[in-house]
């Protein structure tokens, strides 16, 4: 059942206790929120790591991490990026997954590096180390994690190899600490459903470091820099919520509240891509994901996708994706 007075939710949920019914408003999703979901952001571990001064591991191309220095300084150096220095309370996501180097300490000259091998990482107690001099380490907690949508593959596009979120001179942010504490109180008191507990608390971190991460941002930024502005965002949620919808310019200028060649200007210029570029894209990433789970027709996910014709609907997403959607299940 839907209500729509207000524009703030999108359906209701019914709750059945004994001999009455209670209708729950569900709110409507946010476009971060639905772009993650579709994702499927997975949390995989958590551990501690300490590197002594100059010594370093290398880590090949695999999940996405994330590094929290706790005491010390250490630097990472992302594959094919400048080294980035970290200090205590700053937080590192490294979304790409592309390999780096961790090592101790704020300069990578004359270091001892090398390649991850059990000789650093106990599995038991979840800790990595590198080097013997615990007295000058660097002291961290790290996770990995990766994404389970590659039909999103596009809208991931729009973030960096390395996203930095410095802390200041009391350190890390509260959100960082409760959410690292918990991280580590169930990977090392391990009950029934930690497993899960620590994916959804990497999800928990990841999520709110890439909204701290694009909020202080302004540019280069695609969907989520059209977050930061509030009547872009509308028109976003609109087709995020409707992409079935016949939208035209003119309609998504209107929920902007904007004329056609501001909204238009402005799109381009805070999303890097005109407004029905975007929505084409978008329906199309929907399309890849139903067509994924196999339980609907070419046609029936055409429809939902809003392309009335099967023909248009196979060229456009030939176009993105580089094959018919009859093998969306390779993507």
């Amino acid at each position: 059942m839907s209500n729509e007075k207000d524009g703030k939710y999108e359906r209701d949920t019914l709750v059945a206790d004994g001999d009455h019914t209670f209708r729950l408003a569900s709110p409507r999703l946010d476009v971060l929120s639905q772009v993650l979901m579709l994702i499927r952001l997975r949390g995989e571990i958590v551990y501690r790591g300490e590197l002594s001064h100059a010594c370093g591991v290398v880590f090949p191309t695999g999940p996405a991490h994330f590094y929290f220095v706790q005491h010390g300084e250490m630097t990472i150096i992302p594959a094919s990026l400048e080294p980035v220095e970290l200090k205590r309370g700053d937080l590192v996501l490294l979304p790409r997954g592309d390999g780096h180097t961790i090592l101790g300490g704020a300069s990578s000259h004359g270091a001892d590096i090398g390649p991850l091998g059990p000789e650093h990482f106990d599995a038991h107690k979840l800790f990595l180390r590198c080097g013997n001099d615990p007295t000058h380490a660097a002291r961290f907690i790290s996770g990995s994690f990766f994404f389970d949508g590659n039909p999103l593959a596009s809208v991931l596009s729009v973030l960096p190899a390395l996203i930095h979120i410095p802390g200041d001179d009391s350190g890390a942010p509260e959100w960082i600490e409760a959410i690292t504490h918990f991280l580590l109180e169930e990977a090392h008191n391990a009950r029934p459903g930690s497993s899960l507990m620590i994916s959804r608390l990497i999800d928990l971190l990841v999520i709110r470091a890439l909204r701290t991460w694009a909020g202080a941002r302004t540019s280069n930024l695609g969907w989520l820099g059209g977050l930061n502005e509030e009547r872009i965002a509308r028109a976003l949620g609109a087709m995020h919520d409707e992409p079935q919808r016949d939208w035209t310019l003119g309609a998504l200028a209107n929920v902007a509240a904007m004329s056609r060649s501001l909204f238009a200007k402005r799109f381009m210029a805070t999303v890097g891509e005109s407004p029905l570029r975007y929505l084409t894209r978008w329906r199309l990433t929907l399309a890849a994901d139903l067509l994924k789970t196999g339980r609907l027709k070419v046609t029936e996910v055409a429809q939902r996708s809003g392309y009335n014709s099967d023909a248009a609907f196979s060229r456009a997403f030939k176009a993105q994706f580089g094959c018919p959607p009859s093998d969306a299940t390779r993507l």
